[in-house]
């Protein structure tokens, strides 16, 4: 594999218990060429992605202790980028994932993972958010604090400097 996902590798090899009974050649093989581009992105903006189960099925899942730097500071997506009337921010969720082969975590994955290892405790990820709830104008997004994972709703047109997303790449 490229140089370019040596960090990916060696994050792969320190941790086997996130995928037990998996070897790095395996899941080298199932990495076509569109998912190699989004397990590059995820790297680049500071995803430190990995190999996990999730919810039975093998995934590579951002697994940084905070959400990803250069993922922050968004709103959830381009209708509510574009509705702000002031101070809208450069991107959405949605255009930045728009050309990926990724999706972003849903509340389910979410928790599932916080039971696996915490993260969020000091930022907060955009999670996937019902459509009844986004043609309402909110979006979901969730943190770990007091030792409790924590699903919320804020306006989908919201945006801060410690909040961003977190994506997943299927590997079945």
């Amino acid at each position: 594999m490229e140089d370019q996902f040596t960090n990916f590798r060696d994050r792969f090899e320190a941790t086997p218990d996130r995928h037990e009974g998996l070897s790095y050649d395996e899941v080298e093989s199932r990495l076509t060429s569109s998912k190699r581009t989004a397990l590059a992105w995820m790297e680049q903006t500071g995803g430190d992605p990995n190999v996990v189960a999730l919810n039975g099925r093998l995934v590579i899942v951002d697994t940084a202790k905070e959400s990803p730097a250069g993922r922050r500071s968004v709103c959830f997506d381009e209708s509510a980028r574009l509705s702000r009337k002031k101070n809208a921010p450069a991107a959405s969720v949605e255009s930045m994932i728009e050309m990926l082969e990724v999706h972003l975590l849903t509340p389910e994955q979410y928790q599932e993972l916080q039971t696996q290892f915490s993260f969020d405790e000091k930022t907060s990820s955009w999670l996937k958010t019902p459509d009844l709830i986004r043609q309402k104008g909110g979006a979901l997004f969730g943190d770990r604090r007091y030792e409790t994972t924590f699903i919320y709703h804020n306006g989908a047109d919201s945006y801060y400097a410690s909040r961003g997303f977190r994506v997943c790449i299927e590997l079945d």
